[in-house]
Protein backbone atom coordinates (compact mmCIF):
# COMPACT_ATOMS: atom_id res chain seq x y z
CA UNK A 1 0.00 0.00 0.00
CA UNK A 2 1.02 3.64 -1.37
CA UNK A 3 -0.68 6.24 0.79
CA UNK A 4 -0.32 9.81 -0.87
CA UNK A 5 -0.87 13.30 1.14
CA UNK A 6 -2.54 14.36 4.20
CA UNK A 7 -5.99 15.04 3.76
CA UNK A 8 -6.20 19.25 2.76
CA UNK A 9 -9.69 19.92 3.03
CA UNK A 10 -10.64 22.68 5.75
CA UNK A 11 -13.96 24.44 6.75
CA UNK A 12 -14.27 27.71 4.87
CA UNK A 13 -12.49 25.87 1.85
CA UNK A 14 -14.41 27.14 -1.37
CA UNK A 15 -15.29 23.65 -3.74
CA UNK A 16 -13.69 24.03 -6.91
CA UNK A 17 -16.08 24.02 -9.84
CA UNK A 18 -16.01 20.45 -10.96
CA UNK A 19 -18.82 18.55 -12.20
CA UNK A 20 -19.22 15.23 -12.40
CA UNK A 21 -21.82 12.35 -13.76
CA UNK A 22 -24.09 10.78 -11.29
CA UNK A 23 -26.06 7.46 -11.56
CA UNK A 24 -29.19 9.09 -11.97
CA UNK A 25 -27.79 10.45 -15.43
CA UNK A 26 -27.24 14.23 -14.24
CA UNK A 27 -24.07 15.91 -13.80
CA UNK A 28 -23.67 17.83 -10.36
CA UNK A 29 -21.18 20.65 -9.52
CA UNK A 30 -20.98 20.09 -5.66
CA UNK A 31 -19.75 24.04 -5.83
CA UNK A 32 -22.84 25.53 -7.39
CA UNK A 33 -25.39 23.83 -5.11
CA UNK A 34 -27.27 25.92 -2.56
CA UNK A 35 -27.76 25.21 1.21
CA UNK A 36 -26.51 21.87 2.55
CA UNK A 37 -25.10 18.98 0.85
CA UNK A 38 -22.99 15.55 2.62
CA UNK A 39 -20.65 14.14 0.45
CA UNK A 40 -19.66 10.30 1.10
CA UNK A 41 -16.03 9.46 -0.43
CA UNK A 42 -15.26 5.90 -0.01
CA UNK A 43 -12.73 4.12 -2.12
CA UNK A 44 -14.35 1.14 -3.76
CA UNK A 45 -17.44 -1.19 -3.97
CA UNK A 46 -17.34 -5.11 -4.91
CA UNK A 47 -19.66 -7.14 -7.63
CA UNK A 48 -20.00 -10.49 -7.08
CA UNK A 49 -17.39 -12.47 -9.45
CA UNK A 50 -15.19 -9.46 -9.49
CA UNK A 51 -12.36 -10.16 -6.81
CA UNK A 52 -10.76 -7.54 -4.33
CA UNK A 53 -8.07 -5.16 -5.85
CA UNK A 54 -4.24 -6.42 -5.18
CA UNK A 55 -3.95 -6.65 -1.35
CA UNK A 56 -7.01 -5.05 -0.32
CA UNK A 57 -7.44 -7.33 3.07
CA UNK A 58 -4.52 -5.41 4.27
CA UNK A 59 -4.95 -2.06 3.18
CA UNK A 60 -6.66 -0.36 6.78
CA UNK A 61 -9.93 1.26 5.83
CA UNK A 62 -10.41 -0.06 2.55
CA UNK A 63 -13.10 -2.19 3.21
CA UNK A 64 -16.75 -1.14 4.26
CA UNK A 65 -18.28 0.75 1.07
CA UNK A 66 -21.19 -1.67 1.14
CA UNK A 67 -22.42 -1.28 4.68
CA UNK A 68 -21.38 2.32 4.58
CA UNK A 69 -23.77 3.29 1.74
CA UNK A 70 -26.37 0.52 2.73
CA UNK A 71 -26.28 3.18 6.04
CA UNK A 72 -26.76 5.98 4.47
CA UNK A 73 -29.61 4.49 2.92
CA UNK A 74 -31.02 3.45 6.10
CA UNK A 75 -30.43 7.28 6.97
CA UNK A 76 -31.81 9.14 3.97
CA UNK A 77 -34.96 10.18 5.00
CA UNK A 78 -33.40 11.39 8.59
CA UNK A 79 -30.70 13.50 6.28
CA UNK A 80 -33.23 14.87 3.90
CA UNK A 81 -35.75 16.13 6.59
CA UNK A 82 -32.52 17.98 8.45
CA UNK A 83 -32.39 19.68 4.72
CA UNK A 84 -29.30 18.61 3.25
CA UNK A 85 -28.76 16.42 -0.62
CA UNK A 86 -27.07 13.34 0.46
CA UNK A 87 -24.20 12.32 -2.01
CA UNK A 88 -21.74 9.75 -2.70
CA UNK A 89 -18.64 9.55 -4.50
CA UNK A 90 -16.02 7.56 -5.83
CA UNK A 91 -13.10 6.64 -9.16
CA UNK A 92 -15.13 3.86 -10.47
CA UNK A 93 -16.92 4.19 -13.40
CA UNK A 94 -20.72 5.48 -13.71
CA UNK A 95 -22.36 2.17 -15.31
CA UNK A 96 -20.44 0.32 -12.24
CA UNK A 97 -21.76 2.34 -9.72
CA UNK A 98 -24.96 2.47 -11.63
CA UNK A 99 -25.19 -1.25 -11.23
CA UNK A 100 -24.02 -1.23 -7.12
CA UNK A 101 -26.80 1.79 -6.60
CA UNK A 102 -29.46 -0.52 -8.05
CA UNK A 103 -28.55 -3.44 -6.28
CA UNK A 104 -28.39 -1.49 -3.10
CA UNK A 105 -31.76 0.55 -3.87
CA UNK A 106 -29.76 3.88 -2.85
CA UNK A 107 -32.04 6.70 -2.97
CA UNK A 108 -29.27 9.32 -3.68
CA UNK A 109 -27.07 9.39 -6.33
CA UNK A 110 -23.72 8.49 -6.91
CA UNK A 111 -21.12 10.44 -8.45
CA UNK A 112 -18.26 9.16 -10.66
CA UNK A 113 -14.72 10.70 -10.05
CA UNK A 114 -13.26 7.74 -12.35
CA UNK A 115 -11.08 10.35 -14.47
CA UNK A 116 -9.91 11.94 -10.97
CA UNK A 117 -10.96 15.50 -11.33
CA UNK A 118 -12.66 16.33 -7.90
CA UNK A 119 -9.71 13.82 -6.53
CA UNK A 120 -7.20 16.73 -7.86
CA UNK A 121 -8.97 19.22 -7.48
CA UNK A 122 -9.56 18.78 -3.75
CA UNK A 123 -6.29 17.00 -3.18
CA UNK A 124 -8.15 14.54 -1.58
CA UNK A 125 -6.15 11.54 0.22
CA UNK A 126 -5.67 8.59 -1.67
CA UNK A 127 -3.74 5.03 -1.55
CA UNK A 128 -2.65 2.28 -4.17
CA UNK A 129 -3.42 -1.16 -4.53
CA UNK A 130 -2.19 -3.31 -7.22
CA UNK A 131 -1.51 -0.24 -10.15
CA UNK A 132 -4.72 1.61 -9.31
CA UNK A 133 -5.15 4.63 -7.29
CA UNK A 134 -8.38 4.85 -4.83
CA UNK A 135 -9.85 7.35 -2.34
CA UNK A 136 -9.48 7.11 1.38
CA UNK A 137 -13.01 7.02 2.80
CA UNK A 138 -14.31 10.62 4.46
CA UNK A 139 -17.11 12.59 4.10
CA UNK A 140 -17.23 16.29 3.39
CA UNK A 141 -20.14 18.71 4.24
CA UNK A 142 -20.69 21.52 1.46
CA UNK A 143 -22.72 24.63 2.46
CA UNK A 144 -23.47 27.11 0.30
CA UNK A 145 -20.19 25.86 -2.86
CA UNK A 146 -17.58 25.84 0.81
CA UNK A 147 -16.50 22.85 3.30
CA UNK A 148 -18.28 22.98 6.42
CA UNK A 149 -16.88 20.35 8.24
CA UNK A 150 -15.02 17.19 7.24
CA UNK A 151 -15.03 13.48 8.90
CA UNK A 152 -12.35 11.92 8.08
CA UNK A 153 -10.69 9.30 9.41
CA UNK A 154 -14.15 7.39 9.19
CA UNK A 155 -13.20 4.93 11.82
CA UNK A 156 -16.65 2.82 11.55
CA UNK A 157 -18.23 2.64 7.80
CA UNK A 158 -21.52 0.78 8.71
CA UNK A 159 -22.29 3.40 11.47
CA UNK A 160 -21.18 6.39 9.84
CA UNK A 161 -24.50 7.67 8.37
CA UNK A 162 -25.91 7.71 12.27
CA UNK A 163 -22.61 9.84 13.10
CA UNK A 164 -23.86 12.04 10.48
CA UNK A 165 -27.71 12.16 11.44
CA UNK A 166 -26.21 13.02 14.73
CA UNK A 167 -24.27 15.79 13.56
CA UNK A 168 -26.66 17.32 11.59
CA UNK A 169 -29.17 17.21 14.78
CA UNK A 170 -26.39 19.36 16.59
CA UNK A 171 -26.54 21.94 14.40
CA UNK A 172 -30.36 22.60 14.66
Amino acid sequence: MNERGPIQLTPGLPLPAVTLPATDGSHICLATLPGRSIVAVYPWTGRDGIPNPPGWDDIPGAHGSTPELEGFREMFELISHAGARLFAVSGQSTAFQREMALRLELPFPILSDAGGALRHALHLPTFEAGSETYLKRLTFVVLDGQVEHVFFPVADPEAHAAEIVDWLKSRG
